[in-house]
């Protein structure tokens, strides 16, 4: 099976809720989406609402993947840009795919649709996003045709000892 990917969709409790498990599951199995584990949804709740206003105010859309069975199992949120030299590109942030579907591809189809919705913001040329180094995303994404376009090496503290480089990465969609 795969995933129904829907951009822009009616934010209901379930999807809210939806979206606030798979972040914590996500953070949980270590995914390198802006916490380090253990976590819990009263931890990741704060960064949502942020999410949230975003999506309220039209900065922020929210791209999000449904199993088979309904429950939201990927997502992926872009950021408009509101310098008025900058709105040619959007950010892509939080990406995530469930663990418990990782393995199937299903990254490769989210990065794919992230694209497709991107296409359909007036004006939009290009993503961008940035990774943690470390752990061998800046292939996948590479590979999904991004390029890496810059490196802040140790800009992310992950612990005490142990810091990642951020990783810029640019799709041009053109």
């Amino acid at each position: 099976m795969s995933l129904t990917f829907t951009f822009d969709p009616p934010l209901t409790r379930d999807l809210r809720d939806g979206v606030l498990d798979l972040w914590t599951d996500v953070s949980n199995a270590g995914g390198s989406v802006g916490f380090v584990p253990p976590v819990t949804r009263e931890d990741i709740r704060p960064e949502l609402v942020r999410h949230l206003v975003g999506m309220a105010e039209g900065r922020t859309r929210l791209l999000v993947g449904h199993d088979e069975e309904g429950r939201v199992a990927a997502t992926a949120f872009l950021a408009l840009n509101t310098h008025r030299l900058m709105r040619h590109w959007l950010w892509l942030y939080t990406v995530m795919v469930h663990p418990r579907h990782q393995g199937r591809g299903y990254g490769r189809d989210l990065m794919a649709a992230a694209a497709d919705a991107a296409r359909t913001c007036e004006g939009i040329e290009a993503i961008r996003l940035t990774c943690r180094g470390g752990l061998g995303l800046e292939r996948f994404y590479e590979s999904c045709g991004y390029k890496e376009v810059g490196r802040v090496p140790g800009a992310i503290r992950v612990a005490p000892g142990d810091d990642r480089d951020d990783v810029f990465l640019l799709l041009p969609l053109g």
